[in-house]
Protein backbone atom coordinates (compact mmCIF):
# COMPACT_ATOMS: atom_id res chain seq x y z
CA UNK A 1 0.00 0.00 0.00
CA UNK A 2 2.45 2.45 1.00
CA UNK A 3 4.52 2.01 -2.09
CA UNK A 4 1.11 2.19 -4.25
CA UNK A 5 0.94 5.73 -2.53
CA UNK A 6 4.07 7.17 -2.88
CA UNK A 7 4.08 6.07 -6.89
CA UNK A 8 0.47 8.77 -6.49
CA UNK A 9 2.80 10.67 -5.02
CA UNK A 10 5.20 10.95 -7.96
CA UNK A 11 2.49 10.92 -10.52
CA UNK A 12 0.76 13.83 -8.97
CA UNK A 13 4.35 15.97 -9.03
CA UNK A 14 4.93 15.25 -12.44
CA UNK A 15 1.71 16.72 -13.35
CA UNK A 16 2.06 19.99 -11.23
CA UNK A 17 5.13 20.58 -14.10
CA UNK A 18 3.93 19.65 -17.40
CA UNK A 19 -0.35 20.73 -16.38
CA UNK A 20 0.94 24.26 -16.19
CA UNK A 21 1.85 24.45 -20.06
CA UNK A 22 -0.88 25.05 -22.22
CA UNK A 23 -2.81 22.44 -24.00
CA UNK A 24 -0.61 19.68 -22.94
CA UNK A 25 -2.56 16.93 -22.22
CA UNK A 26 -2.32 14.36 -19.65
CA UNK A 27 -2.87 11.63 -22.26
CA UNK A 28 0.02 13.22 -24.55
CA UNK A 29 2.39 12.53 -21.35
CA UNK A 30 1.53 9.29 -20.28
CA UNK A 31 1.56 7.89 -24.09
CA UNK A 32 5.13 8.60 -24.08
CA UNK A 33 5.22 6.83 -20.76
CA UNK A 34 3.49 3.75 -21.51
CA UNK A 35 5.49 4.02 -24.91
CA UNK A 36 8.89 4.10 -22.44
CA UNK A 37 6.97 1.25 -20.06
CA UNK A 38 6.15 -1.06 -22.72
CA UNK A 39 9.43 -0.99 -24.71
CA UNK A 40 12.13 -0.49 -21.70
CA UNK A 41 10.19 -2.58 -18.78
CA UNK A 42 11.39 0.07 -16.11
CA UNK A 43 8.42 0.18 -14.23
CA UNK A 44 6.20 -3.09 -12.72
CA UNK A 45 2.44 -2.18 -14.82
CA UNK A 46 0.84 -2.51 -10.74
CA UNK A 47 3.22 0.26 -9.93
CA UNK A 48 2.58 2.01 -13.68
CA UNK A 49 -1.00 2.15 -12.55
CA UNK A 50 -0.52 4.00 -9.32
CA UNK A 51 1.78 6.94 -11.04
CA UNK A 52 -0.57 7.40 -13.93
CA UNK A 53 -3.66 7.45 -11.39
CA UNK A 54 -1.69 10.02 -9.60
CA UNK A 55 -0.98 12.02 -13.15
CA UNK A 56 -4.66 11.94 -13.59
CA UNK A 57 -5.64 13.30 -10.34
CA UNK A 58 -3.10 15.67 -10.69
CA UNK A 59 -4.10 17.26 -14.12
CA UNK A 60 -7.72 17.26 -13.58
CA UNK A 61 -6.49 20.15 -10.34
CA UNK A 62 -3.64 21.64 -11.99
CA UNK A 63 -4.76 22.51 -15.52
CA UNK A 64 -7.01 24.88 -14.50
CA UNK A 65 -4.53 27.58 -14.02
CA UNK A 66 -3.48 27.96 -18.18
CA UNK A 67 -7.24 27.42 -18.23
CA UNK A 68 -8.04 30.61 -16.54
CA UNK A 69 -4.73 32.29 -16.65
CA UNK A 70 -4.25 31.62 -20.36
CA UNK A 71 -7.16 30.89 -21.39
CA UNK A 72 -6.17 27.48 -23.44
CA UNK A 73 -8.75 25.32 -21.99
CA UNK A 74 -9.24 21.14 -23.23
CA UNK A 75 -11.97 19.92 -24.13
CA UNK A 76 -13.01 19.22 -20.48
CA UNK A 77 -12.46 22.65 -18.82
CA UNK A 78 -14.27 25.09 -22.38
CA UNK A 79 -16.73 26.13 -19.66
CA UNK A 80 -14.67 26.93 -17.15
CA UNK A 81 -13.11 29.70 -19.25
CA UNK A 82 -15.59 32.08 -19.66
CA UNK A 83 -16.42 33.02 -16.18
CA UNK A 84 -13.16 32.61 -14.82
CA UNK A 85 -11.97 34.99 -17.45
CA UNK A 86 -14.65 37.26 -15.70
CA UNK A 87 -13.11 36.67 -12.15
CA UNK A 88 -9.37 37.50 -13.85
CA UNK A 89 -10.33 40.69 -15.03
CA UNK A 90 -12.27 41.65 -11.79
CA UNK A 91 -8.09 41.02 -10.20
CA UNK A 92 -10.15 37.42 -8.87
CA UNK A 93 -8.19 34.90 -11.10
CA UNK A 94 -6.59 33.67 -7.92
CA UNK A 95 -10.01 33.12 -6.20
CA UNK A 96 -11.78 31.36 -9.51
CA UNK A 97 -8.95 28.88 -9.32
CA UNK A 98 -9.32 28.05 -5.47
CA UNK A 99 -13.53 27.87 -6.06
CA UNK A 100 -12.20 24.86 -8.58
CA UNK A 101 -9.66 23.49 -6.42
CA UNK A 102 -12.85 23.40 -3.74
CA UNK A 103 -14.89 22.00 -6.42
CA UNK A 104 -12.46 19.44 -7.54
CA UNK A 105 -11.67 18.40 -3.81
CA UNK A 106 -15.72 17.67 -3.47
CA UNK A 107 -15.40 15.80 -6.10
CA UNK A 108 -12.67 13.23 -4.79
CA UNK A 109 -15.16 13.27 -1.76
CA UNK A 110 -17.63 12.42 -3.82
CA UNK A 111 -15.51 9.11 -5.85
CA UNK A 112 -14.30 7.86 -2.09
CA UNK A 113 -18.26 7.86 -1.10
CA UNK A 114 -18.65 5.92 -4.05
CA UNK A 115 -16.07 3.40 -3.57
CA UNK A 116 -18.16 1.15 -1.21
CA UNK A 117 -21.10 0.14 -3.27
CA UNK A 118 -19.10 1.03 -6.81
CA UNK A 119 -18.73 -2.96 -7.30
CA UNK A 120 -22.53 -3.53 -6.82
CA UNK A 121 -23.76 -0.40 -8.78
CA UNK A 122 -21.62 0.13 -11.72
CA UNK A 123 -21.84 -3.10 -13.07
CA UNK A 124 -25.21 -3.34 -12.65
CA UNK A 125 -26.20 0.06 -14.06
CA UNK A 126 -23.68 -1.20 -17.04
CA UNK A 127 -25.57 -4.39 -17.81
CA UNK A 128 -28.85 -2.57 -17.98
CA UNK A 129 -27.77 0.62 -20.15
CA UNK A 130 -25.24 -1.20 -22.55
CA UNK A 131 -27.85 -1.94 -25.13
CA UNK A 132 -29.33 2.06 -25.17
CA UNK A 133 -26.02 3.33 -25.37
CA UNK A 134 -25.85 4.44 -28.93
CA UNK A 135 -29.74 6.30 -28.94
CA UNK A 136 -28.79 8.01 -25.55
CA UNK A 137 -25.40 9.49 -27.20
CA UNK A 138 -27.93 11.06 -30.04
CA UNK A 139 -30.12 12.44 -27.14
CA UNK A 140 -26.82 14.21 -25.69
CA UNK A 141 -26.07 15.73 -28.90
CA UNK A 142 -29.65 16.57 -30.19
CA UNK A 143 -29.59 18.56 -26.26
CA UNK A 144 -26.23 20.17 -26.78
CA UNK A 145 -27.31 21.36 -30.38
CA UNK A 146 -31.36 22.64 -29.06
CA UNK A 147 -29.40 24.31 -26.10
CA UNK A 148 -27.97 26.67 -28.39
CA UNK A 149 -30.58 28.81 -28.12
CA UNK A 150 -31.58 32.28 -31.03
CA UNK A 151 -29.90 35.00 -29.28
CA UNK A 152 -30.46 38.83 -30.50
CA UNK A 153 -30.59 42.21 -29.02
CA UNK A 154 -33.79 43.34 -31.03
CA UNK A 155 -31.63 45.71 -32.36
CA UNK A 156 -31.56 45.27 -35.94
CA UNK A 157 -34.23 46.42 -38.61
CA UNK A 158 -37.03 44.35 -38.51
CA UNK A 159 -37.54 41.51 -41.24
CA UNK A 160 -34.94 39.46 -42.12
CA UNK A 161 -31.61 41.34 -40.67
CA UNK A 162 -33.73 40.83 -37.20
CA UNK A 163 -34.13 37.60 -38.20
CA UNK A 164 -30.42 36.53 -39.32
CA UNK A 165 -29.20 38.18 -35.54
CA UNK A 166 -31.40 35.98 -33.68
CA UNK A 167 -30.33 32.71 -35.93
CA UNK A 168 -26.82 33.29 -36.82
CA UNK A 169 -24.87 31.92 -33.41
CA UNK A 170 -27.80 28.91 -33.54
CA UNK A 171 -26.62 28.41 -37.22
CA UNK A 172 -22.76 28.71 -36.24
CA UNK A 173 -23.23 26.28 -33.76
CA UNK A 174 -24.79 23.85 -36.49
CA UNK A 175 -21.73 24.20 -38.71
CA UNK A 176 -18.85 24.27 -36.01
CA UNK A 177 -20.41 20.74 -35.04
CA UNK A 178 -20.89 19.16 -38.92
CA UNK A 179 -17.41 20.61 -39.75
CA UNK A 180 -15.89 19.19 -36.46
CA UNK A 181 -17.62 15.94 -37.86
CA UNK A 182 -16.36 15.87 -40.82
CA UNK A 183 -12.50 16.59 -39.50
CA UNK A 184 -13.40 13.97 -36.82
CA UNK A 185 -13.89 11.02 -39.83
CA UNK A 186 -10.91 12.37 -40.98
CA UNK A 187 -9.05 11.71 -38.40
CA UNK A 188 -10.51 8.22 -37.65
CA UNK A 189 -10.23 7.05 -41.14
CA UNK A 190 -7.07 8.97 -43.29
CA UNK A 191 -5.29 11.03 -40.66
CA UNK A 192 -2.38 12.85 -41.58
CA UNK A 193 -0.32 12.19 -38.22
CA UNK A 194 2.33 9.15 -38.61
CA UNK A 195 1.40 5.85 -37.74
CA UNK A 196 4.35 5.88 -35.03
CA UNK A 197 2.40 8.94 -33.18
CA UNK A 198 -1.12 7.88 -33.69
CA UNK A 199 -1.17 7.93 -29.85
CA UNK A 200 -1.09 11.58 -30.11
CA UNK A 201 -3.83 11.44 -32.77
CA UNK A 202 -6.25 13.59 -31.60
CA UNK A 203 -3.55 16.35 -29.80
CA UNK A 204 -3.56 18.60 -32.92
CA UNK A 205 -7.34 18.72 -33.37
CA UNK A 206 -7.99 19.62 -30.08
CA UNK A 207 -5.37 22.68 -29.89
CA UNK A 208 -6.99 23.96 -32.97
CA UNK A 209 -10.29 23.52 -31.77
CA UNK A 210 -10.12 25.25 -28.18
CA UNK A 211 -6.71 26.73 -27.49
CA UNK A 212 -5.53 29.23 -30.56
CA UNK A 213 -8.65 30.46 -31.51
CA UNK A 214 -8.81 31.87 -27.65
CA UNK A 215 -4.83 33.08 -28.06
CA UNK A 216 -5.68 34.75 -31.30
CA UNK A 217 -8.56 36.40 -30.23
CA UNK A 218 -6.66 37.24 -27.41
CA UNK A 219 -4.02 39.09 -29.19
CA UNK A 220 -6.09 41.01 -31.41
CA UNK A 221 -8.30 41.83 -28.60
CA UNK A 222 -5.33 43.34 -26.83
CA UNK A 223 -6.51 42.60 -23.71
CA UNK A 224 -4.93 44.48 -20.63
CA UNK A 225 -4.75 42.17 -17.00
CA UNK A 226 -4.78 44.20 -14.01
CA UNK A 227 -2.87 43.27 -10.68
CA UNK A 228 -4.54 40.31 -9.38
CA UNK A 229 -5.69 39.98 -5.28
CA UNK A 230 -4.74 37.08 -3.62
CA UNK A 231 -8.13 36.83 -1.21
CA UNK A 232 -7.24 34.96 2.13
CA UNK A 233 -11.32 34.11 1.92
CA UNK A 234 -13.57 32.84 -1.27
CA UNK A 235 -17.21 34.28 -1.70
CA UNK A 236 -18.58 30.86 -1.35
CA UNK A 237 -20.80 29.70 1.35
CA UNK A 238 -21.22 25.71 2.42
CA UNK A 239 -24.33 25.31 0.71
CA UNK A 240 -23.21 26.80 -2.71
CA UNK A 241 -20.40 24.52 -2.54
CA UNK A 242 -22.13 21.65 -1.94
CA UNK A 243 -24.69 22.46 -4.70
CA UNK A 244 -21.97 23.15 -7.33
CA UNK A 245 -20.16 19.93 -6.21
CA UNK A 246 -22.76 18.18 -6.27
CA UNK A 247 -23.94 19.24 -9.71
CA UNK A 248 -20.93 18.60 -11.32
CA UNK A 249 -19.93 15.42 -9.55
CA UNK A 250 -23.26 14.02 -11.48
CA UNK A 251 -22.38 15.46 -14.81
CA UNK A 252 -18.63 14.19 -14.51
CA UNK A 253 -20.09 10.77 -13.44
CA UNK A 254 -22.03 10.72 -16.45
CA UNK A 255 -19.49 11.60 -18.72
CA UNK A 256 -17.06 8.97 -17.58
CA UNK A 257 -19.95 5.91 -17.68
CA UNK A 258 -20.85 6.67 -21.37
CA UNK A 259 -18.37 7.02 -24.23
CA UNK A 260 -17.23 9.86 -25.85
CA UNK A 261 -19.19 12.78 -23.29
CA UNK A 262 -16.89 14.57 -21.93
CA UNK A 263 -16.69 16.27 -18.64
CA UNK A 264 -17.91 19.47 -19.91
CA UNK A 265 -20.83 18.43 -21.55
CA UNK A 266 -21.87 16.02 -18.40
CA UNK A 267 -21.42 19.47 -16.91
CA UNK A 268 -23.24 21.45 -19.08
CA UNK A 269 -26.30 18.70 -18.60
CA UNK A 270 -26.30 19.18 -14.67
CA UNK A 271 -26.05 22.77 -14.88
CA UNK A 272 -29.21 22.62 -16.71
CA UNK A 273 -30.79 19.77 -14.48
CA UNK A 274 -30.19 21.64 -11.27
CA UNK A 275 -30.85 25.27 -12.88
CA UNK A 276 -27.31 27.02 -12.34
CA UNK A 277 -27.23 30.46 -12.92
CA UNK A 278 -24.42 31.94 -10.26
CA UNK A 279 -20.93 31.97 -12.00
CA UNK A 280 -19.08 30.91 -8.49
CA UNK A 281 -21.55 27.56 -8.60
CA UNK A 282 -20.33 27.39 -12.51
CA UNK A 283 -17.02 27.24 -11.94
CA UNK A 284 -17.54 25.01 -8.44
CA UNK A 285 -19.39 22.58 -10.76
CA UNK A 286 -16.37 22.59 -13.11
CA UNK A 287 -13.96 21.78 -10.85
CA UNK A 288 -15.97 19.05 -9.65
CA UNK A 289 -17.06 17.82 -13.00
CA UNK A 290 -13.35 17.91 -14.55
CA UNK A 291 -12.10 15.54 -11.40
CA UNK A 292 -14.85 13.17 -11.06
CA UNK A 293 -14.62 12.68 -14.91
CA UNK A 294 -10.72 12.16 -15.60
CA UNK A 295 -9.84 10.34 -12.24
CA UNK A 296 -13.50 8.68 -12.04
CA UNK A 297 -13.01 7.43 -15.36
CA UNK A 298 -9.60 6.05 -14.90
CA UNK A 299 -11.54 4.53 -11.42
CA UNK A 300 -14.51 2.65 -13.34
CA UNK A 301 -11.24 0.48 -14.86
CA UNK A 302 -10.04 -1.07 -11.23
CA UNK A 303 -14.17 -1.78 -10.25
CA UNK A 304 -13.92 -5.75 -9.74
CA UNK A 305 -16.39 -6.78 -11.74
CA UNK A 306 -16.51 -3.89 -14.30
CA UNK A 307 -13.45 -3.35 -15.25
CA UNK A 308 -14.80 -0.53 -17.64
CA UNK A 309 -12.59 1.33 -20.29
CA UNK A 310 -13.34 5.13 -20.40
CA UNK A 311 -11.15 7.74 -21.25
CA UNK A 312 -7.62 7.60 -22.64
CA UNK A 313 -5.56 6.60 -19.18
CA UNK A 314 -7.66 3.50 -19.13
CA UNK A 315 -7.83 2.29 -22.87
CA UNK A 316 -3.74 2.90 -22.63
CA UNK A 317 -3.61 0.88 -19.15
CA UNK A 318 -5.33 -1.79 -20.20
CA UNK A 319 -2.69 -2.76 -22.70
CA UNK A 320 -0.71 -3.38 -20.46
CA UNK A 321 -2.17 -4.56 -17.30
CA UNK A 322 -6.08 -5.99 -16.10
CA UNK A 323 -5.46 -7.65 -12.65
CA UNK A 324 -8.21 -5.64 -11.01
CA UNK A 325 -9.04 -7.30 -7.67
CA UNK A 326 -10.52 -5.80 -4.52
CA UNK A 327 -7.18 -5.25 -3.19
CA UNK A 328 -6.09 -3.09 -6.15
CA UNK A 329 -9.55 -1.06 -6.41
CA UNK A 330 -8.65 -0.19 -2.82
CA UNK A 331 -5.15 1.01 -3.09
CA UNK A 332 -6.47 2.95 -6.29
CA UNK A 333 -8.86 4.82 -4.44
CA UNK A 334 -6.71 5.42 -1.06
CA UNK A 335 -4.12 6.33 -4.03
CA UNK A 336 -6.76 9.12 -5.76
CA UNK A 337 -7.57 10.61 -2.20
CA UNK A 338 -3.49 11.12 -1.01
CA UNK A 339 -2.75 12.73 -4.75
CA UNK A 340 -6.59 14.81 -4.83
CA UNK A 341 -5.43 16.13 -1.48
CA UNK A 342 -1.84 16.84 -1.92
CA UNK A 343 -2.83 18.31 -5.32
CA UNK A 344 -5.40 20.94 -3.88
CA UNK A 345 -2.51 22.39 -1.76
CA UNK A 346 0.01 22.88 -3.96
CA UNK A 347 -2.65 24.52 -6.24
CA UNK A 348 -2.77 27.21 -4.37
CA UNK A 349 0.99 27.71 -3.73
CA UNK A 350 1.25 27.24 -7.55
CA UNK A 351 -1.68 29.56 -8.35
CA UNK A 352 -0.59 32.55 -6.20
CA UNK A 353 2.78 32.53 -7.87
CA UNK A 354 1.53 32.36 -11.40
CA UNK A 355 -0.93 35.15 -10.09
CA UNK A 356 1.81 37.46 -9.41
CA UNK A 357 3.67 36.90 -12.38
CA UNK A 358 0.61 37.46 -15.04
CA UNK A 359 0.24 40.53 -13.91
CA UNK A 360 3.37 41.51 -14.26
CA UNK A 361 3.98 40.34 -18.23
CA UNK A 362 1.85 41.71 -21.02
CA UNK A 363 -1.12 39.52 -21.50
CA UNK A 364 -0.43 39.87 -25.23
CA UNK A 365 3.12 38.33 -24.67
CA UNK A 366 1.77 36.10 -22.89
CA UNK A 367 -0.97 34.76 -25.48
CA UNK A 368 2.02 34.90 -27.85
CA UNK A 369 4.26 32.95 -25.80
CA UNK A 370 1.51 30.43 -25.38
CA UNK A 371 0.42 30.20 -28.99
CA UNK A 372 4.24 29.42 -29.62
CA UNK A 373 4.73 27.04 -27.42
CA UNK A 374 1.97 25.51 -28.54
CA UNK A 375 2.68 24.74 -32.12
CA UNK A 376 5.99 23.27 -31.23
CA UNK A 377 4.55 21.15 -28.88
CA UNK A 378 1.97 19.96 -31.75
CA UNK A 379 4.75 20.08 -34.46
CA UNK A 380 7.03 17.98 -32.18
CA UNK A 381 4.88 15.29 -31.12
CA UNK A 382 3.27 15.12 -34.75
CA UNK A 383 5.06 16.26 -37.62
CA UNK A 384 3.94 18.50 -40.60
CA UNK A 385 0.67 16.53 -40.45
CA UNK A 386 -0.37 17.92 -37.05
CA UNK A 387 0.12 20.73 -38.23
CA UNK A 388 -2.00 21.01 -40.98
CA UNK A 389 -4.82 19.43 -38.91
CA UNK A 390 -4.52 21.76 -36.16
CA UNK A 391 -4.73 24.59 -38.90
CA UNK A 392 -7.90 22.90 -40.34
CA UNK A 393 -9.06 23.09 -36.72
CA UNK A 394 -8.50 26.43 -35.92
CA UNK A 395 -10.36 27.58 -38.71
CA UNK A 396 -13.37 25.24 -37.46
CA UNK A 397 -12.47 26.49 -33.67
CA UNK A 398 -12.56 30.32 -34.84
CA UNK A 399 -16.80 29.80 -35.78
CA UNK A 400 -18.02 29.74 -32.44
CA UNK A 401 -15.04 32.46 -31.25
CA UNK A 402 -16.45 35.02 -34.05
CA UNK A 403 -20.23 34.78 -33.93
CA UNK A 404 -20.90 33.56 -30.25
CA UNK A 405 -22.03 30.22 -30.28
CA UNK A 406 -20.91 27.41 -28.16
CA UNK A 407 -17.50 26.38 -28.55
CA UNK A 408 -18.67 22.92 -26.84
CA UNK A 409 -19.83 22.53 -30.14
CA UNK A 410 -16.44 21.19 -31.58
CA UNK A 411 -16.49 18.15 -29.81
CA UNK A 412 -18.31 17.07 -32.95
CA UNK A 413 -14.83 16.09 -33.99
CA UNK A 414 -16.04 13.11 -31.37
CA UNK A 415 -19.33 13.02 -31.32
CA UNK A 416 -20.26 12.63 -34.91
CA UNK A 417 -18.24 9.66 -35.60
CA UNK A 418 -18.39 7.41 -32.62
CA UNK A 419 -22.06 8.06 -32.68
CA UNK A 420 -22.58 6.97 -36.22
CA UNK A 421 -20.11 4.20 -35.77
CA UNK A 422 -22.75 2.93 -32.63
CA UNK A 423 -25.60 3.12 -34.67
CA UNK A 424 -23.59 0.88 -37.34
CA UNK A 425 -23.81 3.71 -39.84
CA UNK A 426 -20.00 5.17 -39.42
CA UNK A 427 -18.43 3.24 -42.38
CA UNK A 428 -21.26 3.93 -44.64
CA UNK A 429 -20.75 7.90 -44.31
CA UNK A 430 -16.66 7.32 -44.53
CA UNK A 431 -17.39 5.67 -48.12
CA UNK A 432 -19.89 8.63 -48.84
CA UNK A 433 -17.23 10.54 -47.85
CA UNK A 434 -14.32 8.60 -49.99
CA UNK A 435 -12.07 7.82 -46.68
CA UNK A 436 -11.78 3.78 -47.77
Amino acid sequence: MVTALLYAIAGTLLSALFSLVPALHVYNVAGLIMLLAATREFLPPEHLAMFLLGMVTGYAFFNAIPAIFLSAPDEANVFVVLPGQQYLLQKRGYEAIVLTGLGGLGGIAVLVTLAPVASRLFPALRAILQPHLHWILWTVIAFMLLSEWPKGTDRAPAGIARWWEGWKSLAAGLVTFLLSGLLGFILFYRSLVPVTRAYQNLLPAFVGLFAVPWLIQNLLARVELPEQHLAQTVDATTGTLLRGTLAGAMGGLFAAFFPVVTGGIGGLIAGHATAQRDSRLFIISQGASRVTYYVGGLLLFFVPGLHLTRGGMAWMLSSLWSACTPRTYYQAVAAMMVAGILSFFLLLPIARLVSRAISRVHYRRVSLGTLVVLLLVVAGMTGAGGLLICAAATGIGLIPVLWGSRRMNCMGVLLLPVALNMAGAGDTMAGWLGLL
